[in-house]
């Protein structure tokens, strides 16, 4: 009998359509690229679960390699030993359903011996499937054998702050779910039933729409809807943007292209612009985009931020998924065709906040716009200035002088390639072919950036590595201001 995951009970009953597993690898790969940063995450914050709820007494059953065998007798022999103790990643399976135990707490209930599953997440609130997941997991625990008196969720408090003393007393907000979960487990067969079903084939049919992208996104999103390349359209449907369920509406009626859609049955303003210019097969340039630059005033100030959000903080004073500055890129236009550049990064580990806002005040001196794509930029700014203080006036400044490019950009431009996109990285190969993102060697957007970031200021990476990191991340975040100026440019010539 094949092994079902948890996670991939709950995905399959999320999409239940036209897919076989077996026939869908390049599916799986491409879905699994896309999920390891979240991974990455919730291996970090049950690292710190492991510590909070008795590493120093319990037992991590290793996984490593997938070698399922060696987990489940430890598991085993852990959870019937006379002398028991906390279990982390405790492997327990049941008719084909393998589950992993976060935490595994003994506890003395009504007189007798019995368990206590807390399942840790790294989200910042209770979930509705976060209830269906922990009542997979008790399910088979029962089942296996062994009882159960309680489970509960544990996720990050975002409201913690770190003292920068090793404590993380108070980052997990826990979540008593037993009376839900137990009340759920009489339909679990079903769901495990129906999982098989959807596995083995044969393939169902079940139309596309929301359910496609919650509460997670399928694996098999590409296998159902239309995508480009590889003989499929052009312009898929999906560019129109708006409802996942009115776009299913039109993939189920057998429109495959944007252009297949017709005109009467999109009221969508927005839909109906994308709709427009892809038929017509050419960009729309607005004569607001030219009026925009020429009332820019010099000097110019091109100015992109990136950032690190860990889930477990470790630089005293900051809490869980706090944006923090740790580099910036700057190109300042003094006048037409005179340009400069400044930048800042510090991969010391030393927390770079405070050096890097003294630096961004001196480079964008006292007058003209701050150019940004998207209000982000503000975000950090007015972070950094609830951060220091002594430096907010300075840096509220700089935020009385901040024009946002995305919203003019929006109204006066459109290319069919952009797909209903208007961030950056869609605009910009439209405009300047030479600077597409996916030509960058490295870093190609900004999850890899903080990433980078993170893996060259840890102890053991080599100075080699920190310096081809460095240089990486310098280059990724001067082509983002970069291909501010090359937009700007390409507004003030239309």
């Amino acid at each position: 009998m094949s092994r079902l995951s948890k996670s991939r009970i709950m995905s399959s009953l999320q999409c239940l359509r036209r897919v076989h597993l077996e026939v869908n690898r390049p599916e799986l790969a491409r879905y699994s690229k896309q999920t390891e940063a979240a991974f990455a995450l919730g291996h970090e914050v049950g690292d710190i679960a492991v510590r909070l709820y008795g590493g120093d007494k319990g037992t991590y059953v290793d996984y490593a390699g997938g070698n399922l065998a060696p987990a489940l007798a430890q598991t085993r022999e852990l959870m019937t030993s006379l002398f028991r103790a906390p279990v982390f990643e405790a492997t327990l399976q049941h008719e084909g359903v393998l589950v992993r135990e976060d935490v595994l707490l003994p506890v003395a209930a009504e007189g007798q011996e019995s368990w206590r599953i807390v399942e840790v997440k790294a989200s910042t609130k209770l979930k509705p499937e976060h209830i269906h997941d922990c009542a997979v997991q008790a399910w088979v625990h029962r089942e296996s054998g062994y009882p159960l008196s309680a489970i509960a969720l544990a996720h990050i408090d975002n409201s913690f702050i770190y003292r920068g003393d090793g404590n993380y007393e108070g980052l997990l907000l826990e979540n008593d779910l037993t009376a839900q979960v137990f009340d759920l487990l009489p339909g679990v067969p079903l769901w495990v039933e129906k999982a098989r079903e959807a596995i083995a084939g044969p393939l169902p049919e079940v139309a596309v729409g929301a359910h496609c992208t919650k509460p997670y996104a399928c694996p098999f999103l590409h296998a159902c809807w239309p995508v480009r390349g590889n003989g499929g359209p052009e312009y898929p449907v999906s560019g129109l943007g708006g409802s996942r369920k009115q776009l299913g509406l039109w993939v189920m009626n057998g429109y495959r292209d944007i252009r297949e859609v017709p005109a009467a049955a999109i009221t969508n303003e927005t839909q109906s612009r994308i709709h427009r210019v892809t038929r017509a097969g050419r960009a729309e340039l607005l004569p607001g985009a030219r009026a925009f630059v020429e009332q820019l005033p010099f000097p110019r100030f091109y100015l992109d931020f990136e950032t690190i959000g860990p889930p477990v903080p470790f630089w005293a004073g900051t809490r869980p998924y706090q944006a923090l500055p740790i580099q910036y890129s700057c190109h300042v236009e003094r006048a037409p065709d005179v340009m400069e550049h400044a930048e800042f990064l510090d991969l010391s580990g030393e927390p770079p906040m405070r050096a890097l806002a003294e630096s961004l005040i001196r480079a964008l001196d006292t007058d003209g716009p701050v150019l940004m794509y998207t209000s982000y930029e503000r975000s950090v700014i007015e972070g950094l200035a609830a951060m220091f203080p002594e430096l907010a006036a300075s840096l509220q400044g700089i935020t009385a002088r901040l024009v946002d490019l995305a919203p003019v950009t929006r109204a006066n431009y459109y290319h069919p390639d952009m797909l209903g996109s208007w961030s950056i990285k869609a605009v910009l190969p439209t405009i300047a072919p030479d600077m597409d993102y996916a030509l960058l060697e490295g870093i190609q957007e900004g999850t890899g950036a903080s990433a980078a970031y993170l893996e060259a200021i840890h102890p053991e990476t080599t100075p080699a590595r920190k310096e081809s990191l460095r240089a990486e991340l310098l280059e990724y975040c001067r082509h983002d201001t970069e291909a501010m100026v090359r937009l700007v440019q390409f507004f003030a010539e239309s």
